[in-house]
């Protein structure tokens, strides 16, 4: 039998962030994400919790290529790891630099190595393209590639068993606060990421887990929520879209509209802390605002 640990990367210092899921079978480990290179030393200490060294992962899986789910995947190239991704990641994984270029504009160049660490390319022979619904053995672990655009067109969630590994598709919910969407730029796309969400629900999980953070153990409602959630952020960001109202004043508007929705759920200041380190508010404004121009020309 296999078992799944959850491993706490600490990104910023910080709790329930940023996980990485260790799946151990016999002489067979294998992760889910490994998170930015940031936190390499936190995730070299979780395995060493587990009498393990990043030379004993046989495969990574990667959701996506964001840098908090995959920054520190070529160090477990280097180590001997297969790297486990959609076919669109390929090329961003083997050669790095507009992925950085890409980021570093959202982020600012200044606060790229802090936030993120650093990213090298990884090596055609350890790079592995699958497609939807492919079965991927390791060992004699099974894992199904879903992919589940909607957060990105890159995007996989796997499914190992009854559980799925749903990276941001399955948005985030931390430490029992509630479940909110994920919407960086460019990919945001609200129809793709519904039907990833049907797609996902037909599968009967009985268990999600979380890149940020940690397991669900009632997914039909989770889902729910966050179609809901989903929904909510889009129409209000699309009232200030039609509006034209200045990019900096919907960034302010935006951060004190989801404030108030945390603090009606019962999150306190340092719930929401941890949000925004996963999940900055800010961000979802440029994702959901490029969503709703590319629709009004009928780009999407």
């Amino acid at each position: 039998m296999y078992h799944i640990n959850i491993l706490d990367l600490h990104f910023k210092g910080a709790k329930k962030v940023i996980a990485s899921f260790l799946i151990s079978h016999g002489d067979t480990h294998v992760l889910i994400e490994t998170g930015p290179e940031s936190t390499w030393n936190s995730l070299t200490i979780a395995l060493g919790k587990h009498g393990l060294k990043p030379g004993d992962i046989d495969a990574v899986l990667l959701s996506h290529i964001h840098f908090d789910h995959a920054g520190a995947a070529w160090k477990l190239a280097e180590a001997g790891a297969r790297i486990l991704v959609h076919p669109l990641g390929i090329p961003h994984l083997s050669k790095p630099e507009r992925l950085w270029q890409s980021a570093a504009r959202i982020y600012g160049e200044a606060n790229m190595e802090q936030l993120w660490g650093k990213m090298n390319g990884i090596a055609a022979n350890k790079l592995v393209a699958t497609s939807h619904q492919e079965k991927v053995c390791i060992g004699e672990l099974t894992f199904s590639a879903l992919h589940t655009p909607g957060h990105a067109s890159h995007h996989i969630a796997w499914q190992l068993g009854q559980n799925i590994f749903t990276g941001d598709v399955g948005g985030v919910k931390i430490s029992g606060g509630p479940v909110v969407p994920p919407c960086p730029p460019p990919d945001i796309h609200l129809e793709d990421w519904k039907k990833s969400i049907r797609l996902l629900m037909d599968r009967k999980p009985e268990k999600l887990y979380l890149t940020h953070f940690g397991e669900i153990a009632h997914p039909v409602e989770h889902f729910q929520m966050l179609e809901k959630m989903l929904d909510d952020w889009a129409s209000w960001m699309k009232v200030h879209y039609e509006q034209e109202t200045p990019i900096d004043e919907v960034k302010r508007a935006f951060m004190a509209y989801t404030a108030r929705q945390m603090e009606k759920q019962g999150a306190d200041e340092n719930l929401q802390a941890l949000y925004e380190y996963a999940n900055p508010s800010w961000m979802s404004v440029s994702g959901l605002i490029r969503y709703w121009k590319l629709k009004e020309k009928n780009y999407i």
